[in-house]
């Protein structure tokens, strides 16, 4: 069935409704796991152009996925990280063409108009571009 998820984390409390699901899922599949996450601060969007060093956000994002990846290896799952970096959507999607995966598993707020119109709906620019399934669960 799945044998390659693209995990999207955001370095938040969000991400627990995301992983606790996906991890089974793994877990019933034998799926590998690749989390992702973007950072997307000024620093991370003209790392490579202006020749960068890494911010203290992109240091602790790092951190994150890979306290994340020890926990979900302590548990059995096989586990990749990727610290993505500029427009969230636009890297998903990238990361998720090069790396051939087969289901990408993301956390949504359920921000409505307004709110997604201001704060981006990464979640709804992914699903219309990829042509893999995308599986959206509500953050709790």
């Amino acid at each position: 069935m799945y044998r390659r998820i693209l995990v999207a984390v955001e370095n938040s409390g969000a991400d627990r409704t995301i992983i606790d699901h996906v991890s089974e899922l793994a877990r019933l599949t034998g799926a590998e796991l690749l989390l992702v996450h973007v950072a997307d601060g000024w620093a991370a969007r003209n790392y490579d152009q202006l020749q960068l060093r890494e911010s203290e956000e992109m240091t602790a994002d790092r951190g994150y996925l890979d306290r994340l990846r020890a926990d979900l290896q302590a548990r059995g799952l096989t586990v990749e990280t990727r610290l993505a970096m500029g427009d969230p959507a636009t890297e998903l999607i990238k990361v998720s063409q090069e790396q051939h995966v087969d289901l990408i598993a993301m956390s949504t707020h359920g921000h409505r108009f307004i709110k997604d119109i201001l704060l981006g709906a990464t979640a709804d620019k992914v699903r219309h571009v990829v042509k893999v399934p995308v599986l959206l669960l509500r953050a709790q």
